[in-house]
């Protein structure tokens, strides 16, 4: 059985955390840190932790003699590589959650101490270890489709992720979180065409996008600075902050009120756990100061609701990512075009279609569908999209014991091309030019 910590205890972190609740041969959670309190408590409750083995922050834990086989990092996207570096040094392998960096420097300062210190470090690319992208995968690696020409692949952020992430939330300004909406949601997808080219890198990015819909000169006639304040058109918004959080209080529970949480912002019970709170308690909290409450025509986001990108591979292969927020229905979708054939389906049905020319008389293409009745992107036993969150904690429990690596594994270097490729696109995207990888 291994041992883990927890670094950063939001939500992804107690995501990949969850194996050891289900898989308790295979997995202990030993520890904690993060800086607030009541994440601390809650880790603590949860896996039945002394205070002792409870830390305010990466530092302090990293200079305690170690204690785990690994370090399960979930902090904030601007934070991993400053809180990886020490607890590195001091002896443990990491899990550690996308993306991995925000910046080139950094990127290469990471995968250099991983390399000093010859660490173990996964990056949790969850989408790789999902049937539906590992079974694509494969068919590529056995010359189903011969060699790829181009990777059409397209993210639909739906309207409801998108306002709470990218608009109201945590996520909605590159100065709070220091990364792009393209780095910050779509760093699977860059990861997926790329790792579906594994062996030839990427040479060149261009890319176009823009902050369109959600600003203020956009807002409707009516439209107040609070939803549940001053707004004479709430009731008709499709964007109501009591449509999204009221109506739907289970939908994104884990950001929105574990936000509530985290600022005491309950009078009766400031430490109360946000599953016990009342709707009257959320009710008068989304009408305070606070990001969730806003209307979304009036918040301080500065971050892209569309963008296109557009890459050439050193072997001549294209890709193109068209990453959309708003949509009605997420999806995300990939189509892989091969000299010998083609896959193309959807992660949410998890399905595809392998197809072949088939040049006799009658026939145009041959077609072979493949069936895998996962659940979708926030369901299924082995955790959200689909099904990859908790088969990367399994792959990753293997890799530790020396077990062989399966197809979704690879070298932390080989997680590069994909985050390259993300940070040159928003080169190209802001300079108007194509830039070299």
């Amino acid at each position: 059985m291994l041992k883990a910590i927890i670094v950063g205890a939001g939500h992804r972190a107690l995501t990949y955390a969850s194996y050891a609740r289900q898989h308790p041969n295979e997995l202990q959670i030993v520890g904690v840190a993060d800086p607030i309190a009541a994440r601390r408590e809650q880790v603590a409750d949860l896996y039945d932790l002394p205070a002792e083995r409870c830390f305010g922050s990466a530092e302090e834990l990293a200079a305690q003699p170690k204690f785990a086989d690994f370090v399960i990092n979930g902090t904030m996207d601007h934070q991993h590589v400053a809180t990886a570096l020490p607890l590195l040094a001091a002896g443990y392998d990491m899990l550690l959650e996308k993306p991995f960096a925000v910046s080139e420097e950094e990127m290469w300062q990471l995968v250099e101490a991983a390399r000093l210190h010859k660490r173990k470090v996964a990056i949790c690319h969850v989408l790789r270890f999902a049937p539906f992208y590992t079974a694509i995968r494969q068919k590529v690696v056995d010359g189903v489709i011969g060699d790829i020409l181009n990777v059409q692949a397209t993210e639909h952020v739906s309207y409801h992720h998108h306002v709470v992430g990218y608009v109201r939330g945590k996520w909605n300004s590159k100065a709070k979180c220091f990364s792009p909406m393209l780095m910050a949601k779509c760093c699977h997808d860059l990861d997926l065409i790329t790792w579906m080219k594994s062996g030839v890198p990427p040479v060149r990015v261009s890319s176009f996008g823009s902050n369109m819909q959600f600003r203020p000169e956009r807002a409707p006639a009516g439209a107040g600075t609070r939803c549940l304040v001053d707004c004479e058109i709430e009731p008709d918004c499709l964007y109501s902050a009591r449509k999204h959080y009221l109506d739907h209080p289970n939908r994104w529970a884990f950001y929105v009120w574990d936000a509530l949480q985290q600022e005491g912002a309950t009078t009766a019970a400031p430490h109360k756990p946000y599953a016990e709170l009342t709707l009257t308690e959320k009710e008068e909290w989304l009408k305070r100061d606070n990001p969730y409450g806003r209307c979304v025509w009036k918040c301080d986001n500065d971050v892209v609701d569309h963008q296109s990108v557009a890459i050439e591979f050193a072997d001549g292969a294209t890709a193109t990512l068209n990453m959309v927020g708003g949509a009605s229905k997420p999806s995300r979708s990939i189509h892989l075009v091969g000299t010998l054939g083609e896959i193309q389906g959807n992660l949410e049905d998890s399905r595809f279609v392998i197809r072949h020319i088939d040049p006799r008389p009658g026939c145009e293409y041959a077609e072979e569908v493949v069936d895998l009745s996962i659940g979708g992107d926030m369901t299924g036993a082995f955790g959200g999209h689909g099904g990859g969150d908790l088969r990367l904690v399994a792959d990753f429990l293997k890799l530790m014991n020396g077990e062989q690596p399966s197809i979704s594994t690879t070298t932390l270097e080989d997680s590069v091309n994909g985050h390259l490729v993300g940070f040159r696109a928003d080169t190209a995207m802001t300079e108007a030019s194509v830039v070299a990888i």
